[in-house]
């Protein structure tokens, strides 16, 4: 069984696109700029043409990054990129502000190299600024030529809603992956009746499900999961232990943990896409090779049962993570 492309902001991507953020931040090593370059004309040789990208990922050295590898190749892409949270003086805020969001996306235009932002998202809910003024800015840079279309990130069903009737929503882009169902509170059933696409980020569970960690305590210091509940000394065995389940199921359909991961969050609809980050180039380069597979629903029914929102011990963040993420929470 297979699946074909899928509606992104009015444009028709492959539904497996790549988040950047990983050539900059986050997960321990970073690669150089030359391989980021590298990985980056790479993915576009092989078909990924939805890259995604923030002015935080390296405090603006990601969008950089694909402004200067990518110059003269912008018709081969559509890029997203997000804004919302700076880091200034040492201190991490959300700022949502109509001013901010002017200001933060000039910068941006001017590090991606670029005079237009197919999708511009609102990195994370600003509970001091009503979601409608945000919107209601970005809709100005649209009707300016400078996006192409509003997102949100890491918001509710309700949230979305209320942005919705300011301006039409593109796409919201959530933690969505077998052992993160939150989008499945309200926020995909959302998506799919306003006509927003429900882009699914960490769709790999911070890497778990492509058997990429076995040992937390081997994480390098600057790994950020290493704060998140999931992966601390008491729980990760049992998370663990799902792991293992997993992994050889992927291995009787004959695909890797990482492809199997990610048919399955494809499988959750149509409006549906999903941005798989890596800076290796071997892990890049399996993620998009199985895109239009699908598992059988015997399969995908055995994942759902096996890796849940029940069987998962842990939050997915850490308390002080949580503080700006208005996504819907399981009791």
């Amino acid at each position: 069984m297979s699946i074909g492309k899928r509606k992104l902001g009015g444009r028709e991507v492959c539904p497996v696109g790549f988040g950047c953020m990983s050539l900059s931040f986050a997960y321990g090593r970073q690669p150089s700029d030359e391989e980021g370059a590298a990985i980056l004309h790479r993915a576009l040789d092989l078909g990924y043409d939805h890259l995604d990208t923030a002015r935080l990922y390296g405090m603006g050295h990601n969008e950089e990054l694909i402004g200067n590898a990518l110059k003269g190749m912008r018709q081969r892409f559509y890029l997203a990129s997000k804004t919302g949270i700076f880091y200034e003086d040492g201190v991490r805020r959300v700022d949502c502000r109509p001013e901010k969001l002017r200001e933060a996306c000039e910068i941006s235009l001017k590090l991606l190299q670029t005079d237009h932002i197919d999708l511009y998202y609102l990195h994370r809910h600003d509970y001091d600024v009503p979601v409608e003024e945000s919107v209601g800015a970005l809709a100005d840079l649209m009707r300016e030529g400078k996006i192409g279309g509003i997102g949100l990130s890491e918001v509710s069903a309700a949230t979305l809603r209320r942005a919705a009737a300011e301006h039409p929503v593109a796409a919201v882009q959530n933690e969505y992956s077998l052992w993160t169902r939150n989008p499945e509170l309200g926020v995909s059933e959302a998506c799919a009746e306003l006509g927003t696409t429900l882009v699914a980020f960490s769709p790999l569970g911070r890497g778990v499900l492509a058997d990429g960690l076995r040992d937390p305590a081997q994480m390098e210091e600057n790994d950020f999961r290493a704060g998140m509940p999931r992966f601390s000394a008491q729980n990760w065995p049992r998370n663990l232990a799902l792991v293992d389940a997993f992994n050889a199921i992927a291995e009787g359909q004959g695909v890797t943990p990482a492809q199997l991961a990610l048919a399955w969050v494809l499988s959750r609809g149509d409006h549906v896409v999903t941005i798989p980050g890596t800076g290796r180039m071997a892990h890049m380069e399996e993620n998009i090779a199985r895109w239009d597979w699908q598992p059988p629903a015997a399969v995908l029914a055995e994942l759902d049962a096996l890796i849940n929102q029940e069987t998962v011990v842990g939050h997915r963040y850490g308390e002080a993570m949580r503080a700006n993420v208005d996504t819907e929470e399981f009791a």
